[in-house]
């Protein structure tokens, strides 16, 4: 079985590290929300829209320390490659941020990936790691890597024409956030139902 993966909020748990920044640098008080969008309804409700946008590129540029994975999805790696199966992340991203410094955001989240032990003896390849800078990209090169599963959190990605016709694509949805389900996609909350969906009995 050929598995791509998405990288942000799939693999990378921004949780609460949004606000961590941004507390940091002075852009807001504790008082506000945790979450991503209390932070940036926050600045951009302030009149400081730049302000959330270079902290994007911050975060994904030069605080990945900050991030972790989410539960069971290292072990996922680990597991599938062990079973024989090849793995890869396939995202998008822009290289370096739309404001601030000239962050290399990709290789941010490579320095990620081998931080979190995902390039591990017998798991990930960094060869297995593609970040392209558009979504239609980022299809195409799901297409292109002929993969049989599908992993994002996002609805719209995962609906996009491109994927090869018998691709089997899997909504990560932890929350519950991403609201109704699609005929397109299924739909899992954690990796640990991911890893029992795709590896049991493989």
């Amino acid at each position: 079985m050929r598995i791509g993966v998405d990288f942000d909020n799939t693999i990378a748990n921004y949780d609460g590290v949004f606000h961590a920044a941004a507390l940091d640098l002075g852009l807001i008080s504790a008082e506000i929300e945790t979450t991503k969008n209390a932070v940036r309804d926050h600045l951009n409700g302030s009149g400081r829209k730049d302000a959330f946008t270079e902290l994007q590129g911050y975060i994904y540029g030069a605080r990945m320390d900050l991030v972790s994975p989410y539960p069971g999805v290292v072990e996922f790696f680990a597991d599938a490659c062990a079973r024989g199966h090849s793995v890869f992340v396939v995202s998008h991203k822009t290289r370096t941020p739309l404001m601030g410094p000239a962050y290399d955001m990709h290789e941010a989240a490579r320095g990620f990936l081998e931080a979190h032990g995902f390039f591990a003896a017998g798991s990930l390849r960094r060869d297995q790691t593609f970040f392209e800078i558009t979504k239609e990209e980022k299809v195409a090169r799901a297409a292109a890597l002929e993969v049989d599963v599908f992993i994002d959190d996002l609805p719209e990605i995962l609906a996009m024409e491109g994927f090869p016709p018998s691709c089997r694509r899997i909504l990560f949805d932890p929350t519950g956030y991403s609201g109704a389900g699609s005929p397109a996609f299924e739909r899992l909350s954690s990796w640990r139902d991911i890893h029992a969906e795709l590896l049991a009995g493989s």
